[in-house]
């Protein structure tokens, strides 16, 4: 809605100011083409109980205008990380459980698995270079064993004969269904006659370059067998969660920093040469490092290396890594956004997170349990954080939760394959699937306002990407268990939907003219802010772009009370819009916007009433300022509040 401010001829509106629509010009009433159809957004939904599971509904039209819900603004013009893939891991028990069914029954478990159409369009893998803790076999193995006491640096008995049998002839399949697929490989441990325990489950790799040298052409080995069998591989990285020093009778490496630098050094100029299309990942593992895995490292006495990743990627190991891969178990995503804002020149692939239940929940608590988790944390908050894949662990397990060797007895798939061939989508179906199906690899994430947090603030959390074809995926996430109402706006128009307490939604629509905007918003990251009263919160969180914090005056709105951005010097805005956050009842009742060059002078540009969460302002013409001032006019009970201020020129 638009009210005049007198005048000025100045104009606000409770909607995202992206732009306004173009005025066309038209000819003779007789010659006059009716309006082009207003744009329609698909929706697809998976809800909390499970009674719906990346079900279409009803589409919904966009409209002129905006409302005085929760608003999340989407803006294409503001672009972030470019996207792999999303999917999980064709374990050895995934395969195991699949290869398990019939030849028709096992055609439908890969095409709900791979296939873009009838299924969820898996686009990313990542496959374990030998044996895991998800392995059905009752030994581990790697694809060089030797009898103890044994070496073959020459790697003459090296052998992907294991993974013909059932993991390549699934892969090939993968493949043909979704050419697009990227592929990832990991090892969780050398062959055991490199490591000085002798063993696939724990230990060090020895501390000798003919080792590191041995090793660099074992990982070599198997991307060159992997492309002679059809399956090449995109990304490799040299060692499954490194500080994982202890692991429960299931392969791993205890690789330290200097040994993970030196393993790097010598497999990347030989990957250059023997695969250059096959790019190294580092590190592997938890976003911070886990306190057992801490408490370990001081109980064997070596440093816990809690800067692990920033340690690789400031030594001379980085010059051959393309980037970061990162696990769920120990931490939050912003992890990633720290060390992409350190490292922006690397990419940031997350690369495992499992389902998992307690010994007494029941399916439903799983199923909820898990979707709530993962959508606000993974979903949404690893690609929210940089993240260029995100990938699950197994893609099917039985409904034991294995088979597995080792390791995990609480975790869950995105398939379940019954003893009698039935096929069961779980959450990390919907929640890998809500990404897989509707965001194309190469499509990039663009700007949204989100207010929800990984942590749980019982609000709204989004992400969104433009595909290639220029379409929009919108993927939205309802923190809490009411049912939550919201707008939707980009290019000066919106709808309006209401998600189900707990569910997960997709909002898909093509490339449209009506919603392109030529409104860019300002980067306000050089601003600094200041309030009276103080508040709760600091004012700096005003220029942050993030709606999830927020400043508030902490006392009931009355005449008198500011906010003011100091812009560092003096800089041209068209359009202001306030926030609140998604906190419906802490919106200004009234507001003036004043401007000054010094801090002292003061003109006032604009002034209204809000009536809603967002309230936009435009100024018409272009106005230059240092100084922004955002006064309170109103009255009211309730706290004044705000996530952001946003300006657009």
């Amino acid at each position: 809605m638009r009210r005049a401010l007198g005048a000025a001829g100045l104009t606000a509106a409770a909607l995202c100011l992206s732009c306004l629509p173009a005025t066309a010009t038209t000819g003779p009433a007789h010659h006059r083409p009716g309006p082009p159809p207003a744009p329609r957004a698909s929706v697809w939904l998976t809800t909390a109980d499970d009674s719906e599971q990346l079900s279409p509904q009803q589409p919904v039209a966009f409209r002129s205008g905006g409302s005085d819900l929760t608003t999340i603004t989407v803006d294409p013009s503001r672009t972030y990380q470019r996207m792999d893939g999303f999917g999980g891991a064709l374990t050895d028990s995934s395969a195991a459980v699949l290869s398990r069914l019939p030849g028709a029954a096992r055609d439908s478990a890969m095409r709900k698995l791979f296939d873009p159409r009838q299924g969820i369009g898996i686009s990313f893998l990542r496959q374990p270079v030998g044996s895991s803790d998800f392995t059905a076999a009752a030994a581990h193995y790697t694809y060089d064993d030797m009898p103890a006491g044994q070496t073959d640096f020459g790697l003459r008995h090296f052998s992907i004969a294991h993974d013909q049998q059932q993991i390549l002839p699934l892969l090939r399949q993968a493949e043909r269904l979704n050419p697009q697929l990227t592929v990832l490989a990991t090892p969780w441990s050398p062959p055991a006659w490199m490591k000085d325990s002798d063993s696939l489950v724990g230990g060090h790799l020895k501390d000798d370059p003919a080792v590191y040298q041995a090793y660099a052409r074992y990982l070599v080995k198997f991307v060159q067998a992997y492309r002679a069998a059809d399956v090449p591989v995109d990304y490799l990285t040299v060692q499954n969660e490194p500080q994982n020093r202890a692991p429960n009778a299931y392969p791993g490496t205890d690789l330290p920093v200097q040994q993970e630098a030196k393993v790097i050094e010598a497999l990347g100029p030989l990957l250059r040469v023997a695969s250059p299309g096959t790019k190294i990942l580092a590190y592997d593992h938890n976003w911070t490092t886990h306190p057992d895995d801490i408490a370990t490292a001081e109980r064997l006495g070596e440093d816990p290396q809690t800067d692990y990743p920033y340690e690789i990627l400031d030594g001379p190991a980085a010059k051959w890594v393309a980037g970061t891969a990162y696990h769920c178990y120990s931490g939050d995503p912003s992890a990633q956004s720290a060390l992409h804002d350190a490292h922006p020149d690397k990419g940031i692939w997350f690369t495992e997170c499992s389902g998992s239940h307690g010994a007494t929940d029941t399916p439903a608590e799983i199923f909820r349990g898990t979707l709530t988790w993962h959508a606000r944390t993974i979903t949404v908050g690893t690609t929210r954080n940089w993240a260029k894949s995100v990938a699950d662990w197994n893609l099917a397990l039985d409904p034991a939760g294995g088979p597995h060797n080792g390791g995990c007895d609480t975790c869950t798939a995105l398939l379940t394959v019954g003893p009698d061939g039935t096929v069961t989508t779980n959450a990390e179906y919907s929640t890998i699937g809500h990404l897989s199906k509707f965001v194309k690899p190469g499509a990039v994430r663009i700007a949204s306002t989100s207010y929800g947090a990984t942590g749980w603030n019982g609000q709204l959390t989004d992400v969104a990407f433009r595909n290639p074809d220029g379409s929009t995926a919108l993927v939205v996430h309802n923190e809490n268990d009411d049912p939550h109402s919201f707008t939707v706006a980009v290019g000066g128009r919106s709808f309006d939907y209401t998600l189900p307490g707990g569910a997960l939604a997709t909002f898909t629509w093509p490339a449209s003219d009506q919603l392109r905007s030529t409104a860019h918003q300002l980067d306000l990251s050089g601003a600094t802010a200041t309030a009276s009263p103080a508040g709760q919160g600091p004012a700096a969180v005003l220029t942050d772009d993030d709606g999830t914090t927020r400043w508030t005056s902490g006392a009931a709105q009355a005449p008198g009370q500011y906010v003011q951005l100091d812009l560092g010097r003096r800089t041209a805005f068209r359009q202001v819009a306030l926030d609140s956050g998604d906190n419906l009842g802490d919106y200004g009742r009234g507001w003036r916007l004043s401007v000054s060059d010094d801090g002292t002078h003061w003109s006032d540009v604009a002034s209204g009433a809000g009536t809603g969460q967002l309230t936009g302002v435009d100024l018409r013409r272009t106005t230059s300022a240092r100084y922004l001032r955002v006064t309170q006019t109103g009255t009211a009970g309730s706290w004044w509040s705000l996530a952001d201020i946003r300006l657009y020129r």
